[in-house]
């Protein structure tokens, strides 16, 4: 009798899973030259009740709401055989459609000027898709499969780069779910294309579609050294990941007219950037590994809290610090790895983070747990109201790499043959394959397995990822043989001096930090310095040069213009507290420093 019921249930439901129908989008760019494309998705096999359409409020990779559906309009809907139906909009991002009959087409057109990871860019040169800023979806049709139908413009000489799966159609593709589909950024345009097989296993495609402005070497050139950081990525781990159909795809848009930003996928990752390969190839070059690291952590290596990931609401995971921070520490150390920067440079990066993490007066307030959890408010989030975040707020980008350099060091100085390599590694063994979401427990029990000290790796999550503190990184790295060292010794500082040049006076556009002269005498963002130790100052570098003829110590008076009241008060001058790595020469590093530099810049095999 139950089995009887269960049948007569289903045989009033839609057909499911393979035997239905995909659902089929289609999208083309006849208006590209004003930014628009025209969509047209049909919905197929629904069951009576209304179609809940929905356009995503954020989107994979992004933490904070964005609120795609502002750039929608001209909508339309028809039910079976183009019957007219019933649309109403219980709220701005949904359109809930009645009246059907079992089928919903709508058409709609997408406004689209913002080539990055998070939006989209429609011109003449290009279209540049992220896909939930520009495709409705249907609520409870999550696991249906759908079909891309792209239709590329006469004569354009554009075709499609993309995750999604292949057919033997090139304008057309495939993607298993709503989350595959959302999750594959597309680029359609006349780019370059080069592509490789990396053998692990068996082999796959490493693909870069690059979209640029510069010269066939260029790209040539750019794609041998993308191929070196595959490769040092692949180290770190000792294994690559199984992509999904075989194939990981970069798409790079390195145009004058997109926005700069990177932003990994689970097969693929976007490269937007304003800069060309001969202005800015080490900063892109950088992106690259960045993203590319994400193959393993946070698209393989997830954490819980952001499973499954929330396409209408903002997404907060307290595990960013480790995710997107010990990310920051290895685009780095990979690109240092690969031969792409020198020992010097890769000490002076190493020194900036330091200096970050020491100095922030965000630590005073948050955890980088905490810090982590502030990403709805931080990650491309918009807001017109002022904020006092250069007091409270210290990336968990930067944290979190200081975290890894410090931890790094630790292990490499305290547990022979013991180095952050391995702890990624025994991460992706228990957590990435197979992919188990984890949490803060689970990183601090891989860190006591690896080290076989658990009473280390607790001191360390309480003190540096619970707590607040920062790793003690002068003595940390003068053992691998860089010296972290005054930038100005002995100069007098007023504080950073985020100062706007104006004929009115040195106008200041950013507030002040604690506890620096500036802040103590009670100057803040917007006024504007007109006398300082008596002296006219109309920029930062007047201000600069008042300041060489002083001490730290020194007590100087300053007059300045809040909110229409001229003002004066007393700075008394600090040392400048700001820090530097400065690889010590290899006559003056001892035999262990010199092993602790080789050994790091050595993938631990």
């Amino acid at each position: 009798m139950r089995l009887l019921s269960l049948l007569a249930a289903l045989l009033t439901l839609p057909a499911t899973g393979a035997a239905q129908a995909p659902i089929r989008y289609e999208i083309d760019f006849e208006n590209r030259a004003h930014h628009e494309a025209e969509i047209r998705v049909t919905f197929p096999d629904l069951g009576p009740g209304p179609l809940e359409l929905r356009m995503s409020r954020t989107s994979p990779g992004r933490y904070a709401l964005h609120e795609f559906a502002k750039n929608v309009y001209a909508f339309s809907a028809t039910g079976v055989d183009g019957r007219a139906v019933t649309v109403t909009r219980p709220n701005p991002h949904r359109w809930d459609v009645s009246g059907h009959g079992g089928e919903v087409t709508v058409s709609y057109v997408l406004y689209a000027d913002w080539a990055d990871g998070t939006y989209s860019g429609i011109d003449r040169t290009h279209a540049h898709l992220n896909m939930p800023a520009t495709f409705m979806w249907a609520r409870d049709l999550e696991e249906r499969p759908l079909e891309l139908t792209v239709r590329i413009p006469e004569g354009s000489g554009w075709r499609v780069a993309t995750q999604l799966v292949p057919t033997d159609d090139p304008s057309r593709f495939r993607a298993p779910n709503l989350a595959y589909f959302l999750d594959s950024p597309t680029e359609v345009s006349d780019h370059w294309v080069d592509s490789w097989r990396v053998a692990d296993g068996d082999p796959q495609t490493v693909r870069v579609a690059l979209h640029h402005t510069g010269t066939e070497a260029e790209a040539a050139a750019y794609a041998r050294d993308v191929r070196s950081i595959v490769a040092a990525s692949g180290d770190v781990f000792g294994v690559m990941p199984r992509f999904d159909h075989g194939t990981y795809t970069f798409l790079a848009d390195y145009l004058p007219w997109v926005d700069s930003d990177g932003m990994e996928h689970r097969n693929s990752t976007v490269l937007s950037n304003p800069a060309s390969l001969a202005e800015n190839r080490l900063g892109l070059l950088g992106t690259v590994a960045h993203e590319f690291f994400h193959a393993w952590s946070i698209e393989r290596m997830r954490p819980a809290s952001l499973e499954p990931f929330d396409f209408e609401a903002a997404n907060m995971s307290g595990e960013l610090w480790f995710g997107e921070g010990f990310t920051s520490y290895y685009d780095d150390l990979i690109l240092w790895r690969a031969g792409l920067i020198d020992d010097q440079a890769f000490a002076g990066r190493m020194g900036g983070i330091a200096n970050t993490v020491t100095l922030a007066r965000g630590r005073r307030f948050f955890s980088p747990i905490e810090m982590s959890l502030q990403a709805p408010f931080i990650d491309a989030a918009v807001s017109v109201d002022p904020n006092n975040r250069d007091n409270v707020f210290l990336s968990y980008y930067t944290w979190g790499s200081g975290i890894a350099l410090g931890l790094d060091l630790m292990l490499r100085t305290r547990f022979e043959g013991v180095t952050l390599d391995h702890l990624m590694r025994e991460m992706w063994r228990t957590h990435g394959s197979p992919e188990v979401p984890y949490d803060v427990n689970d990183i601090e029990a891989a860190l006591a397995r690896v080290t076989g000290d658990g009473a280390f790796a607790a001191d360390f999550f309480d003190r540096y990822v619970r707590g607040r503190e920062a790793p003690e990184y002068a003595r940390l790295l003068d053992a691998a043989g860089i010296a972290f060292e005054p930038a100005r010794p002995g100069a007098a500082w007023m504080g950073p001096l985020p100062v706007a040049s104006d004929a009115g006076g040195a106008l200041i556009t950013g507030t002040p930090w604690m506890d620096t002269p500036l802040y103590e005498a009670g100057l803040d963002r917007g006024d504007r310095i007109l006398l300082l130790d008596g002296q006219v100052v109309t920029s930062a570098a007047e201000i600069e040069r008042v300041l060489t003829e002083h001490r730290p110590g020194a007590a100087i008076p300053v007059r300045f213009r809040s909110r229409g009241t001229e003002r004066d008060a007393t700075l008394t001058l600090q040392e400048d507290p700001r820090r530097s790595g400065v690889l010590i020469a290899p006559t003056l590093r001892s035999a262990e420093q010199g092993a602790v530099l080789a050994g790091w810049k050595a993938s631990s095999r």
